[in-house]
């Protein structure tokens, strides 16, 4: 890995998209966690365009319209609890474009970490509920750092491993919320 300025703005970047992705897991509500989320995936868009992934640049830009469309959703439609038929559409529509865009950005078996990770944050933010979204974060923080370390992103192996922290406390503290609210 040689320290070119790509390369450092990359990481750069990449240590502003954690600081967003980490803040995620303190929120109380979807509608939050989804736009603090869409400035990290336009963030780790630009990161993985100067380290050449262009698989992750194809699953960030997804994550961003994925971010979009579940806002503009809930906006439109107003927060609900229960998933409907039309939640599971435009779902379903989600993972279609992410497997037309994997295809002519597929560079190896690895290079579907990014895919396999975007593809399990696209159905946490997807649910209705937080705690969900907290849940999976375990599973999801490890295929990135797979994807990191295949890429090379120094950062991003170091602060998604950071992230796991702030994954597991932010499940701990939503786990206690509701279970407090359940008393």
């Amino acid at each position: 890995m040689e320290l070119t300025p790509e390369y450092i703005w990359s990481q750069v970047l990449t240590i502003l998209m954690y600081i967003t992705l980490a803040i995620t897991y303190y929120l109380k509500n979807r509608r939050a966690i989804l736009i603090v989320n869409f400035l990290g995936c336009a963030l780790i868009a630009g990161a993985y365009f100067l380290l050449s992934a262009h698989t992750g640049v194809a699953m960030a830009v997804i994550a961003v319209v994925r971010n979009l469309v579940f806002l503009i959703d809930e906006k439109k439609n107003g927060k609900k609890e229960e998933i409907t038929k039309k939640d599971i559409v435009i779902l379903i529509l989600i993972y279609l474009i992410i497997i037309g865009v994997t295809i002519p950005s597929y560079n190896g078996f690895l290079s579907l970490l990014s895919v396999f990770a975007t593809s399990l944050y696209t159905f946490a933010v997807w649910q209705k509920k937080t705690i969900v979204y907290k849940a999976l974060g375990v599973p999801i923080g490890l295929l990135w750092i797979l994807y990191n370390t295949y890429i090379r992103s120094l950062f991003g192996i170091i602060l998604e491993s950071v992230l796991l922290l702030f994954v597991v406390t932010g499940f701990a503290l939503e786990w206690r919320r509701k279970k407090n609210k359940n008393i």
